[in-house]
Formats: C-alpha cells, sequence, structure tokens
C-alpha cells in the first residue's frame, strides 16, 4: 500500500487560481489521533482515486469548537467557530465534507448563525453519492460474506437523521448487514458524546462503551463498522474489555471500503 497520498491545501489551490469541488475538513481526531488518521488516509485515497478536486485547510484549520460548547463553554465555542468561518470565508468555501460527525453537525447546524453557511457532508454521503454518480465502484473483495453490523453515531443519526448512506455503503460490499437490537433511531451513544470523551467516567458498574459494545457483539459480527473517529476508539476500547481483540475488527466505512478496492 503506498502512501503517496496527494492533499492540497487551499492555500496552495488558491495560488493556482483553482476551487476545489469539496473541502476536506480533517478535525482534530482525524488530524491527532494515531488510530484516526488511518481512517483520514482511507478517504484520501479514496479521493485520489476517484479523481475529486478538494483540498485541506492544513495548520489553517482549528477546531470546531464542539467539544467547548457541549462542556457548556458557550464563549470559547464562539470564539473558535468565528476564527473558522473567517478562514473559510476568505477562501469561499462552498462545500465541506468530513469524516468526523461532531464537526458535521457543529459545521452544519451551529455555524450558520455565526455568519458560517455551507453545504456540510457527512463522508458516508459524499462516498455514497461518488458512487450513484459513477465516479467509484465498489466490490466486496477481502469482505464478501462477511457478517457486518454498523453502530450509528449520535450526531450523524439522531441528531441528522442520516441513517441509510452508511448501510449502503456496507451493502455494497457483498456483506451481511446485521442490525443491533438498539439501532437507527434507537441507536445507543457510545459513550464519547458531548464532551465525555475528555473527562472521568462517573460512578456506575458498567462504562457506556462496554454496554454497547455488548449490543455489537451479541449479533455476532466479523467487523463493527463505525462512522465517526470518537465511536472508532470507544467500540476499540470495549473490544479490548471484552478479550474480542483479533475477533472482532472495528473499522470506518471509508477504511472498509478503501481495503475492498485495494487503496
Amino acid at each position: 500500500m503506498s502512501e503517496s497520498l496527494v492533499v492540497p491545501t487551499m492555500a496552495e489551490m488558491l495560488a493556482q487560481g483553482i476551487q476545489p469541488e469539496v473541502l476536506f475538513w480533517v478535525g482534530c481526531a482525524g488530524s491527532f489521533d494515531d488510530r484516526a488518521k488511518k481512517i483520514t488516509k482511507a478517504f484520501v485515497r479514496i479521493l485520489n482515486r476517484t479523481n475529486v478536486s478538494f483540498a485541506v485547510l492544513g495548520t489553517e484549520e482549528s477546531c470546531t469548537g464542539d467539544p467547548a460548547k457541549r462542556a457548556g463553554n458557550e464563549f470559547l465555542f464562539q470564539m473558535q467557530a468565528m476564527m473558522n468561518i473567517e478562514v473559510l470565508n476568505a477562501y469561499e468555501a462552498k462545500k465541506i465534507v468530513t469524516a468526523c460527525p461532531h464537526c458535521f453537525n457543529t459545521l452544519k447546524n451551529e455555524y450558520p448563525e455565526l455568519g458560517g453557511h455551507y453545504e456540510v457532508i457527512h463522508h458516508t454521503e459524499f462516498l455514497k453519492s461518488l458512487i450513484d454518480d459513477g465516479r467509484l465502484t465498489v466490490e466486496g473483495g477481502q469482505f464478501k460474506g462477511k457478517k457486518i453490523t454498523f453502530h450509528d453515531p449520535c450526531y450523524l443519526g439522531r441528531a441528522n437523521k442520516v441513517y441509510e448512506a452508511p448501510r449502503d455503503l456496507i451493502q455494497k460490499l457483498d456483506v451481511e448487514l446485521v442490525e443491533m437490537k438498539r439501532s437507527k433511531a434507537n441507536g445507543l451513544c457510545c459513550g464519547a458524546g458531548g464532551a465525555q470523551m475528555f473527562k472521568d467516567a462517573e460512578p456506575g458498574n458498567k462504562e457506556v462503551n462496554v454496554l454497547r459494545t455488548e449490543d455489537a457483539l451479541e449479533v455476532q459480527p466479523d467487523i463493527i463498522a463505525a462512522g465517526c473517529p470518537f465511536c472508532n476508539t470507544m467500540l476499540t476500547d470495549g473490544i479490548k474489555h471484552k478479550e474480542k481483540e483479533g475477533q472482532v475488527k472495528v473499522m470506518d466505512i471509508a477504511e472498509l471500503i478503501a481495503n475492498a478496492q485495494d487503496l
């Protein structure tokens, strides 16, 4: 697998007088977390393969402010948001794609009131549009016949009603898609949302991520598919807790598609 990824920045594109089709918002997790970086790379490999004109902000990208807002620091959120909006508007960004539902929800629903108006798309929706437009073809490859269950991220599912795009992508892989008892509108949080990712657990007899992992293991999947870097971390930790490492994998939808295509 070659790592010669082509990732232009908006500044480089602007210098050439090019306005890319989409701005890829990488997000904090996708930039700094070692596991989430693999999701970022998988998505970029797909963008490169399908010749999508895209760019990133690079060092000009800052946190969207989601954790600050969820933790109750509205002032910090607005400061971070205004800074990002200034940068995005300077580049005349119109269409933003991101692999993080937290960034997705914040950019889509909370930036408009501060002057940031963009078409914001989750990477699963974008990948589905590439398939629908005939720009990307997907076959099962190494996943053919495998049993996969999909965990709905809160900010993608319940908050924004995106349920079908990730499932459509999974089914394109010629796999058996099995639903957990709590899925779609009744999905259970992985335990990381609302800035919980960054604080200690509260008193109780079981971690939320372990409870959610048990939901997944009940349907005996080969792979738990996720569409969020935070969910990915929580479910991976849940798998370790249940001592199922090596038996059950946790993979992002972009990784499933990139790996099926041997990108």
